[in-house]
């Protein structure tokens, strides 16, 4: 029969297995501690093996596989790979079944293995373990071409990273490793791609790179760089990611959920997310400026439509994500346990579990499939082992149920024992029965042969006898007794009922009790404990009275008693012995396990060593001892409340001497100089001698040329073989011995002498020149033997002789790379273009570098130019401007020229209107007129340097077209010495506004320009400052000083003259003021103006004689007035703007200005 139920992904399968016979009776669970005696032959239980997946990295030397079984008979061992039989290649011991795999062999053994273990009982099986063999990451070559997109289009550059082991991080970096810098705008997905939700102008590069890292390998992959050209703009709203309307997300229950929208449009758009039909769950978290959404350990509730909506002012999009959560098998309650039952029993195993989508169940018996047409149905005739194995798509999980068939008497588990109990107190008897069919159990009164029935006394479970609120009466011997269809047994138990005093009423409390116990019903404990009585009684003598707190100490555990009667019985051999024992009192608390220790008095005595555990339900262990060695044994128990004390020693056993029973372990062979090799082992411990005059055989030869072994005897540890040839492979062996013989065969070893420097160079280096800074070298790889050494890898160096734009100039910068492991070609980045290298290779190993190649030489491709370092506009007329502009710092190839692009930019929204470009020809143009511009607009200029394979980065700068009085016309004078800070310019015209700029000639840094606007003036006009002298600091400080000067003389006077009396205030004013002739070039008032810093009276004067009279101050000397500089470096004055202007007088004739 076949019972199948599916409800909502749970699903419960019951195997019924209908025996011979017809009487039923349910399935009997083993108690522990009958487990040896009830059972002599079991079938095979896989105790231990490998979890699935085994993954074999390159480093690892080898990886085991292990597979270990218990069982009696004890079981034999057999493997599948991929459902195949197979045979292992290295079995590490005969009793288990597990194996080694090396690296070597690493790729052959990759696949899936099932374990088998079979003895006559049955056969147990493991669930597949798969091997899997971790290879080095790649990314494909490609060929590199331009993605060209319009400025405000979406960008998508596709890392479409290798598969590898995870974890797997993904990073966009420039070739020289800096991070391209993330943020609401661009982004990388989680499949690696990165998104640009527009396009800038400063987004055109030519070194996006796409950087693999595999830690768990420990390797880095990297990507072609690509190059990016972005034209002109645009604003159309779309997604990015993921594409189309919808998308299914499918995902396992407690993972976390990532849901992504990547937008794309000009502004960028913002995004919202959004459940349908209800809302998001409090863990719900957002990353990557909320275009990521994060719900942590999903589960059911979780599923269902989630929306993300991108928007900006020119519209919206929406994406949905259908979310389905689904789980591996997992069992609804436990895994079907193993039975033993009696034959003739119908034996269900029900194997329920619950997944989704629903597990699909598969029954084996002895680790085969059923056959035939009715595979749920069969009749059991031999003991035998069920698997039961759930899976679907997620995962799968697996049961070995042991199913046992037989049929015993009842069997008394518990020992006769003595209970006591004082009056009034509850007491349990113990009976632990076990039997086949299931006993009936019962107790009777030994003396009357009455069935303990009555409200006083309860039968549990386990079959137990509980006696509440014991009497004396109730004192005597109990009956267990057991009966089922193979027989009756029965077990006594002693019950004795202490009275000791009167009782008498009073409150039931909770007390502390410190109490040594010592008495005919206690061995003897000393223990503090929180007890409620249970009554009290009055204790009354001729002199006292004392009232008792009773209670029942039947419930009270403690530590287990010391095992007695220990005794030891030899096997094979003197060393191969059985100690057996007593337990002690157990107080309440079950033995879990006992604890075998050993003192040997020759090495350390006195010390006791752990040397075994034995499980609680046993009372014997066999030993293996070493030889020629003087033991004592002692055994304590462990229960739940602790190890009790340890039992006596034993009589000293004195074990005879023998040979080694094994030989060194831990060989290391090394090199540390060329014409030696030096062995050294882990030695044995001084137990481990098994008799005196311990030495090792080291026997050594050359692997391969057939030599003779060479061996010697030593006492220590280590051994050095010298005059050796260099890195050449040796086997080695090292034996033990003592004066009573010979250790084991030993095995053989492989190790390798001395290393030393590689003597060949790497032969047939080329180049390809990938692109401007990034290059592929290769080259065939030096022979094995000139290695001489485990090979370490190769160094690749290269040096830059020369620019192609300069070749009379020599340079030498040097840099290196080294690419471990054995390759033939490697990638080396960061080499500038346009110019001349020399590069060389080498291979290396532990102990130093091999010669170099032959140079080779090469010469890297024209680039594209760096940024211009400053554009500005200026001098603006109706319907044009003039730019000037530094070349760039870095050419990397032929300057052809510039590429000019303007726009106009609408002042509101700030969007461009309209775009135009122009090429400008001239490696020499520093400066240009544009005309037909639109008058009172606000203009953005982009310029980028061009070479002949095309243009850099550009340069912006906004300018606002007005129009100007002036001829527009720039004036150049004859060059200033670097060491004169000051210039004149003459030749103006009064009353007319004039810029002056100073820059350093052909503009090579910021820091060159800066420019001010002045106001030549007419005669007799005075010019206000761009501050009032009252607004200065020093000013005012000057004026209090003044004022406070003026009060204290005051003061003083005053005083002297009311003292004296003969002074007579004058209070006739001098009316006499020295005045200004109207005449006067520049006439200046105090409380309007300063003049300037390092000046005499007159800044400007139309009076050649006056001569070093002149002001002289440089546009420096005005930033200590007030003036600034601006970020680009440019000098911004006080006079800048048309409100701070001053004036200048006009002059007879022409004058000069002073900058």
């Amino acid at each position: 029969q076949r019972l199948l139920k599916t409800t909502g992904g749970v699903m419960s399968l019951q195997l019924i297995l209908l025996l011979a016979l017809t009487s039923r009776a349910a399935g009997l669970s083993i108690p522990l501690e009958g487990e040896s005696t009830v059972i002599q032959n079991k079938p095979p239980t896989i105790i231990s093996h490998t979890s699935s997946p085994v993954i074999a990295f390159p480093y690892d030397s080898s990886v085991s596989i292990r597979c270990e079984a218990t069982g009696n008979p004890p079981p034999e061992y057999r493997w599948t790979k991929d459902g195949q039989d197979f045979t292992p290649p290295q079995p590490t011991t005969t009793k288990t079944g597990s194996f080694v795999v090396y690296n070597k062999q690493f790729a052959q053994f990759q696949g899936k293995y099932r374990c088998f273990a079979s003895n006559t009982m049955g056969t147990a099986m493991t669930e597949e373990i798969e091997l899997i063999v971790s290879s080095v990451p790649k990314f494909p070559k490609e060929a590199i071409t331009s993605i060209v997109v319009n400025e405000g289009d979406p960008i998508i550059l596709k890392c479409n990273p290798p598969e590898g082991l995870p974890p797997r991080q993904i990073h966009w970096m420039s070739v020289d490793l800096q991070h391209i810098e993330q943020d609401e705008r661009v982004t990388m997905g989680i499949d690696g791609n990165l998104y640009f939700a527009n396009a800038l102008q400063n987004d055109s590069r030519q070194d996006y790179c796409c950087v693999a890292a595999f830690a768990r390998i420990r390797t880095i992959a990297q990507k072609t760089p690509m190059i990016v050209e972005v034209k002109r703009s645009s604003m159309i709203p779309s997604l990015l990611l993921p594409s189309g309307v919808q998308t299914e997300v499918v995902l396992l229950k407690g993972k976390e959920l990532q849901l992504e929208c990547l937008p794309a449009g000009l502004p960028t758009p913002q995004i919202e997310w959004m459940k349908m039909g209800g809302s998001l769950a409090e863990r719900a978290q957002f990353d990557k400026f909320g275009k990521m959404l994060i719900i942590s350990n999903i589960e059911e509730s979780d599923e269902g439509k989630y929306m993300c909506k991108a928007k900006n002012p020119a519209g919206e999009a929406a994406h949905y994500f259908d979310v389905i959560v689904e789980e591996p098998p997992k069992w609804l309650t436990e895994p079907p346990r193993s039975q033993l039952t009696v034959i003739g029993t119908e034996v269900h195993i029900k194997c329920s579990v619950s997944g989704k989508p629903p597990p699909v169940i598969t029954w084996r018996k002895n680790g085969e499939i059923f056959r035939g047409d009715s595979p749920y149905w069969f009749y059991i005739h031999l003991i035998a082992v069920y698997q039961c194995e759930a899976s679907n798509q997620h995962g799968s999980i697996l049961a070995n149920v042991n199913i046992m068939v037989m049929n015993m008497a009842p069997l008394i588990l518990t020992k006769n024992h003595q209970y006591d109990v004082v009056e009034g107190g509850d007491i349990i008897l113990n009976c632990s029965v076990f039997g086949s069919p299931s006993p009936e159990v019962y107790w009777v009164r030994n003396e009357t042969l009455q069935t303990t029935e009555g409200e006083r006394y309860v039968l549990h479970q386990n079959k137990s006898l509980q006696i509440f609120r014991a009497e004396k009466d109730d004192s005597g011997q109990y009956v267990c007794v057991a009966s089922n269809s193979e027989g009756r047994s029965g077990l006594t138990a002693v019950l004795d009922v202490k009275g000791i005093c009167e009782r008498i009423t009073l409150l039931r409390v909770t007390v502390a009790l410190h109490y040594l116990c010592k008495d005919q019903f206690t061995e003897g404990f000393s223990t503090v404990i929180s007890h409620q009585c249970l009554d009290w009684c009055l204790l009354q003598t001729h002199m006292f009275s004392i009232i008792l707190c009773v209670f029942s100490i039947s419930s009270i555990s403690n530590v287990p008693d010391a095992p007695t009667n220990l005794e030891l019985l030899v096997l094979k051999s003197p060393k191969n012995v059985r100690l057996s024992w007593i337990p002690g009192s157990d107080h309440n608390s079950s033995i879990t396990e006992f604890i075998v220790e050993y003192e040997e008095s020759q090495w350390e005595p006195g010390r006791w060593k752990h040397l075994q555990k034995v499980p609680g339900n046993q009372a014997t262990a066999e030993l293996v001892l070493h030889g020629h060695l003087n033991y004592q044994f002692r055994v304590y128990a462990v229960n739940t409340v602790g190890p009790g004390p340890p039992s006596e020693p034993t009589e000293t056993y004195k074990t005879p001497p023998a040979a080694p029973d094994r030989n060194p372990e831990n060989i290391k062979i090394q090199g540390h100089l060329p014409h030696q090799m030096d062995i050294s082992w882990e030695p044995l411990l001084p137990i481990e001698h098994n008799g005196p005059g311990l030495e090792y055989k080291v026997k050594y030869r050359r692997l391969g040329v057939g030599d003779e072994w060479k061996e010697h005897l030593v006492k220590r540890h280590s051994f050095v073989v010298r005059n050796t040839s260099t890195f050449v492979p040796y086997e080695i062996t090292i034996q033990s011995r003592n004066s009573h013989g010979w250790g084991p065969e030993p095995k053989v070893v492989t190790g390798y002498s001395g290393e030393d420097v590689p003597t060949a160079a790497p032969q047939d280096v080329a180049v390809e020149v990938i692109n401007t800074t990034v290059l592929r070298v290769s080259w065939t790889p030096v022979p094995p033997a000139t290695v001489r050494g485990h090979l370490g890898g190769y160094d690749v160096h290269w040096v830059r002789k020369r620019s192609l734009l300069n070749l009379n100039r020599s340079l030498d910068e040097r840099q290196s790379l080294s690419f471990p492991g054995k390759r033939s070609h490697a990638f080396v980045p960061g080499l500038e273009p346009f110019s001349e290298y020399r590069l060389t290779v080498n291979v290396f190993n532990k102990k130093g570098k091999g010669p170099n190649s032959d140079p080779v030489t090469f010469n890297t491709p024209e680039g594209v130019p760096k940024q211009v370092p400053i554009l500005t506009a200026s001098n603006s007329q109706k319907d044009s401007v003039f730019l000037v502009w530094g070349p760039p710092p870095e050419t990397n190839g032929i300057l052809t020229g510039y590429l000019l692009q303007y726009h106009l930019i609408n002042e509101t929204t700030l969007e461009v209107v309209d775009s135009q470009e122009m090429n400008i020809t001239g490696a020499d143009t520093t400066q240009w007129q544009l005309q037909s511009l639109e008058e009172h607009s606000l203009y953005r200029f982009d310029l980028s340097a061009c070479t002949r394979v095309g243009c850099g980065p550009s340069r912006a700068q906004e300018s606002y077209i007005a129009t100007q009085t002036g001829d527009g016309n720039w004036r150049i004078s004859e060059a200033v010495n670097t060491s004169q800070s000051f210039h004149i310019i003459d030749g103006l015209k009064p009353g007319t506004v004039y810029t002056v700029r100073l820059m350093a000639k052909r503009l090579l840094d910021n820091g060159s320009i800066f420019e001010g606007v002045f106001q030549t003036r007419m005669k007799g006009e005075r010019r206000e400052k761009g501050r009032n002298l009252s607004s200065q600091g020093w000013f005012i400080g000057t004026m209090c000083a003044v004022a406070l000067l003026t009060l204290v003389v005051l003061i003083a006077c005053f005083v002297r003259r009311n003292k004296g009396g003969k002074y007579k205030e004058d209070l006739h004013p001098d009316v006499e003021s020295p005045g200004m002739n109207d005449d006067t070039f520049c006439e200046y008032s105090d409380s309007e103006e300063k003049p300037l810093k390092g000046s005499s009276a007159c800044s400007l004067t139309g009076n050649d004689a006056i001569g070093d009279g002149v002001s002289r101050d440089s546009l420096v000397d005005y930033a200590d007035g007030g003036g600034e500089f601006s970020e680009d470096g440019s000098f911004i004055g006080e006079y800048s703007r048309p409100k701070h202007r001053g004036s200048v007088s006009e002059p007879s004739g022409p004058g000069p200005v002073t900058a």
